[in-house]
């Protein structure tokens, strides 16, 4: 079944260029695009007017691109055009960054606006992260993630971009969905719905509504610093983090584990989807 789920809200002419990207990627490139989604703030639930449009996907290469010693590049980006940010990864650079604990291919296979796709291959794929993809490892991506920009933007106190806000709070908030959902390692990419499920403090909760309300109707939100409030949500959860996700261990025996289920589900995908199967070079 083919995957396309995209709001009224989004301009027909953007949407339009990039569906025309996409198609003449997989033509240049001789790809087969598994998964193309929105993953910047409009998929995060919290966009503003003028916001860009940033689509990511998820592609295979011929078998015989594979079979060489001279592979491909694992990722093909495709130049800014006015608000349009269209690049992608291949499969095999996914399924690497999943094993790390990079959360980024779980935000995109995660995404609730999607350009095009194959259900069978999101689906597929979404439980394998959820079987391989480690809590620790996750939770140390967004802590690190969360701390740079706590650091960068807020640490001495002055005014910054409202919309600034959001890439600290997120971090935060992800953080605190993991503590609350201690056996699961996949979080909600869209924000709204990652608050609700991460039974956050009221006055978090209402800070959080109202600035993306007023991202929702203003072009550039104004310079303001970091609510006190929500500071200390940020400060506690980056806390408590470090507790139980910075000192994550290397375990070998579980990383060649997960190293074999994914090679599996990648030569499965060959054998599915790629333009050249598996089973012609066998």
């Amino acid at each position: 079944m083919t995957l396309r789920a995209l709001p009224e809200s989004m301009d027909p002419e953007a949407v339009a260029r990039i569906d025309a990207r996409l198609a003449a990627i997989q033509t240049e490139h001789a790809v087969d695009i598994l998964l193309a989604v929105e993953s910047g703030s409009r998929a995060w639930g919290f966009p503003s007017p003028d916001s860009d449009y940033d689509c990511r996907f998820l592609y295979l290469r011929p078998v015989a691109h594979y079979l060489t010693p001279w592979p491909r590049r694992d990722v093909i980006e495709t130049p800014l055009e006015g608000e349009l940010d269209v690049n992608g990864w291949d499969l095999g650079k996914a399924l690497k960054l999943l094993i790390k604990g990079n959360a980024v291919v779980i935000e995109w296979l995660t995404s609730p606006m999607i350009y095009r796709g194959d259900a069978a291959f999101q689906a597929d794929f979404l439980a394998l992260a959820r079987r391989i993809g480690r809590r620790d490892l996750i939770g140390r991506h967004y802590l690190h993630l969360g701390e740079r920009q706590r650091r960068v933007h807020f640490a001495d106190g002055k005014p910054v971009p409202g919309k600034k806000i959001f890439y600290a709070l997120r971090p935060a908030a992800a953080l605190r969905w993991l503590r609350v959902h201690a056996s699961e390692a996949v979080a909600p990419m869209h924000f709204p719905t990652l608050m609700a499920q991460c039974d956050p403090p009221a006055e978090v909760a209402r800070l959080a509504t109202e600035l993306i309300a007023r991202k929702a109707v203003t072009r550039e939100l104004g310079a303001e610093p970091l609510p006190p409030t929500i500071a200390a949500f940020i400060d506690e959860e980056f806390d408590r983090a470090r507790e139980l996700f910075d000192k994550a261990a290397d375990a070998d025996t579980e990383r060649e584990a997960a190293r074999r289920e994914a090679e599996a589900f990648f030569l499965g995908c060959l054998r599915r989807w790629s333009k050249s199967p598996l089973n012609d070079h066998a």
